[in-house]
C-alpha cells in the first residue's frame, strides 16, 4: 500500500497547476485611409540645328533665332549652291524645334495652379476619395471602398503575453 500512495503522490505532484507572475492581454485595431496625389513631371526639350553636305557651297547661314520667355526659339534656314556643277552632291538640313522657354511658375498653397506642358511630360490622375471612410467601433473595423486611386487598410491584432 506504500508503494501505491508514493505513486499517487508523484502524479498529483505532476498535475499541480503552473502559476504566472504577469498575463497581458494587448488588442489594438487601426485603419489607414489613403488618397493617391496628383503629379506631373515635364522636361524641356531644346532646339537643334545642323547641316551637312557634300560639293554644297554655303552662301548665306541659317540658325536658330533667339530665345525668349513664352515664344519658341525659330530658325533661318541656309542658302547653298552646288561647288562643282554636273557632280552629284548631298544635303541634309534639320531643325527640331524645341519647348519655349515657360514663363515662371507660381506656386499657391503647395499646389501649382497650371503647370506647362513641354516636349516630354508625364501625368498622373489624383486619387478620387468618394465614400472612402473607416471606422473603428467596439474593435469591429468598417471599411468603405473609395474611387479610383484609393486605399482602405484596416487591422485588429490580438496579443497574449504570460511571463513567470
Amino acid at each position: 500500500m506504500i508503494k501505491s500512495i508514493g505513486v499517487a503522490a508523484f502524479a498529483l505532484a505532476l498535475a499541480s497547476p503552473a502559476y504566472a507572475n504577469s498575463i497581458t492581454h494587448r488588442l489594438q485595431s487601426s485603419v489607414q485611409l489613403s488618397v493617391d496625389a496628383a503629379a506631373t513631371q515635364a522636361n524641356r526639350i531644346g532646339s537643334t540645328y545642323s547641316i551637312q553636305g557634300n560639293n554644297i557651297k554655303l552662301d548665306t547661314a541659317g540658325g536658330l533665332g533667339s530665345l525668349t520667355a513664352g515664344a519658341a526659339v525659330g530658325y533661318t534656314a541656309a542658302d547653298y549652291s552646288i561647288v562643282n556643277a554636273g557632280e552629284s552632291f548631298s544635303l541634309t538640313e534639320s531643325f527640331i524645334e524645341g519647348d519655349a522657354k515657360a514663363s515662371n511658375l507660381t506656386i499657391g498653397s503647395g499646389v501649382a495652379a497650371a503647370l506647362p506642358v513641354l516636349g516630354s511630360t508625364t501625368s498622373f490622375a489624383g486619387g478620387v476619395a468618394g465614400s472612402l471612410a473607416g471606422t473603428i467601433s467596439a474593435g469591429t473595423l468598417t471599411l468603405t471602398a473609395g474611387g479610383a486611386g484609393t486605399q482602405a487598410l484596416g487591422q485588429f491584432t490580438s496579443e497574449i503575453q504570460i511571463s513567470n
